[in-house]
């Protein structure tokens, strides 16, 4: 079951407007950032690039995460092209996935889902054209061995060779929100293998990241043999133990996709679960707190990055809800989430090239505390996508939920 999202025609009329503005400066930065991806934007609101070619390592202690953004450039590309209908943009999409490709042979990172999901998938689902998802698969079957196994169940190592012990041990909630990679990969070759690996993953995850009050930890080191939790700790967030919000948006993300492409009900509760602590939290809030439980200056830190994950997840919710008085509401919020955003957070200036100001990327690496980060703008095209251009980016299909 699907329903039309419920924005008003004023909503419809911002959404669209607002990819209009996006497409322009998508094509303006496309001529002038030459052969590297937008990763973040500098103080003075130019992108900061890097290569698609960054891969993730560990440099003697220290893990580098490497270019898991470049794909999500590919994919403003194409939503620039569905709402202008510009060949122009269809040509720099498949340069740009030239580039990226090579990515798709990377076995060191759970991101390759991020780096494929928001690239390949769009653009196949675009064009038809078969090349982007045969790139996509080649990464799906990166992902997939990526599962590590245990007494207890399964998990998607979430950095680093597996035969290293530091990464086979390691989980992070970002990893739910890669799984769509896998679930794609399912429903395209018909291969159930990649959907039982994202669904052990999201099993295991409810397990060993979602605390009783249904906050999450960023991070968890697991017994690689007992598949206990050995602690939960923060890479991004505030302290170990606090709510970090573009962490619970990843998790509400993901179990929105796994009740989507599973038709399992456990999934949807637990995203409306997940949902509902976050927007306790929030409170009349549109844009939250990099992390809920920030003290002193850092609690004035916002994060327009997780908003736009949250939005776009509580869109989809909506969209694919069993109950139909449910499915609205959880698509009304969703949509005042996005009108929020692009009312307080759209960059109108041209100085600053990304779309959405006030995105952190890393407090604790002081890393983008205040700017736009291109995962941020990305889930923003995609939830103002959702709305403004149903069934363009994203297939709209749905397995029933019972």
């Amino acid at each position: 079951m699907s329903r039309t999202i419920p924005a008003s025609t004023q909503q419809q009329k911002l959404f669209s407007d607002t990819l209009a503005r996006i497409a322009t400066k998508v094509a303006q930065d496309e001529k002038a950032i030459g052969v590297d991806f937008p990763q973040l934007t500098a103080p003075d609101g130019s992108w900061v690039t890097l290569p698609a070619s960054l891969s993730a390592g560990y440099s003697g202690k220290a893990w580098s995460h490497g270019n898991w953004f470049c794909g999500f450039w590919v994919g403003l590309l194409c939503a620039s092209y569905l709402r202008t209908e510009d060949k122009r943009y269809l040509g720099w999409m498949r340069e740009r996935m030239r580039l990226v490709a090579q990515r798709a042979s990377d076995t060191n990172t759970h991101d390759i889902g991020f780096i494929f999901d928001s690239s390949a998938i769009p653009a196949y689902h675009v064009t038809g054209d078969s090349w982007y998802a045969d790139i996509a698969l080649q990464a799906a079957d990166k992902l997939r061995a990526r599962i590590v196994n245990t007494r207890s169940g399964s998990y998607l190592a979430s950095w680093g060779p597996l035969s290293d012990d530091r990464a086979r041990c390691s989980s992070a909630i970002d990893t739910m929100a890669n799984l769509p990679l896998l679930y794609w990969a399912s429903r395209y070759s018909g291969d159930a293998s990649y959907q039982l690996a994202a669904e052990a993953h999201a099993q295991m995850t409810a397990k060993g990241f979602i605390r009783a009050d249904k906050s999450t930890y960023h991070a968890v080191e697991y017994d690689t043999v007992t598949g206990e939790r050995v602690r939960g700790y923060t890479f991004q967030g505030f302290a170990d133990e606090s709510a970090w919000s573009r962490g619970q948006g990843w998790a509400i993300y993901g179990y929105v996709i796994s009740a989507r492409e599973t038709g399992k009900a456990e999934y949807l509760r637990l995203a409306e679960q997940l949902a509902d602590y976050y927007l306790m939290r929030l409170g009349n809030r549109q844009i939250p707190p990099y992390d809920f439980d920030a003290t002193g200056e850092d609690a004035k830190i916002l994060d327009t990055a997780a908003a736009a994950v949250v939005a776009s997840a509580l869109i989809e919710m909506g969209r694919i809800h069993p109950d139909a008085a449910a499915g609205e509401r959880w698509g009304l919020r969703g949509c005042e989430m996005l009108e929020g955003l692009c009312r307080e957070a759209f960059a109108s200036e041209d100085a600053h090239r990304g779309a959405l100001k006030h995105s952190c990327y890393s407090r604790p690496h002081n890393e983008g505390v205040d700017s736009a980060t291109m995962f941020g703008d990305f889930f923003f095209v995609e939830a103002l996508s959702r709305v403004a251009l149903p069934g363009g980016l994203r297939p709209e299909h749905c397995e029933e939920i019972a």
